[in-house]
């Protein structure tokens, strides 16, 4: 939906969001009652929240640990070359990767930041190959996660 068939977000919608964000499976009338409003009006909001693109997905945060995904890892990318099937084609083969989690194109010194989650090193090597078996890479530099200091909350509302 385009910018100008928003309608501009006020207060209640705002911690509809925040609220959302912090707990996916609230109930509506719950919710209602967070944000002063009788739950039709309420869900109304959600909706269009919903459709005017705010709230993409719902979901659930799940324990990496407990399902054999429990290491981390951010690995810088770089090309052999920018051109525009060089982005394709990573794009492409990236996405294929499971165990990538997050890729994002960077500016700056390399190409792309990689996340990925893996069980142990031996699960990492394996990773590592894949990725460097792509075509277009010319070098990588992967940094390990010790210890997370904060985690993704979503995005930082009033």
């Amino acid at each position: 939906m385009s910018n100008s068939k928003r309608k501009p977000l006020d207060r209640i919608d705002k911690v509809i969001l925040s609220t959302l964000q912090g707990d996916g499976r609230i109930s509506n009338v719950e919710l209602a009652k967070k944000v002063n409003l009788s739950a039709s009006p309420c869900l109304d909001r959600v909706k269009r929240l919903e459709k005017e693109g705010y709230i993409e997905r719902y979901g659930a945060f799940l324990n990496a640990s407990m399902l054999n995904y429990g290491m981390t890892a951010f690995i810088q990318v770089t090309l052999n070359c920018t051109t525009s099937d060089a982005f394709k084609l990573f794009k492409k083969e990236i996405v294929t990767i499971k165990e990538v989690v997050e890729c994002h194109l960077i500016a700056g010194g390399y190409d792309y930041l990689l996340k990925i989650r893996f069980a142990d090193i031996a699960n990492y090597r394996l990773v590592l190959e894949k990725i460097g078996d792509l075509p277009v890479i010319s070098q990588t530099s992967t940094y390990m996660v010790t210890e997370q200091v904060k985690r993704d909350s979503g995005v930082p509302l009033e």
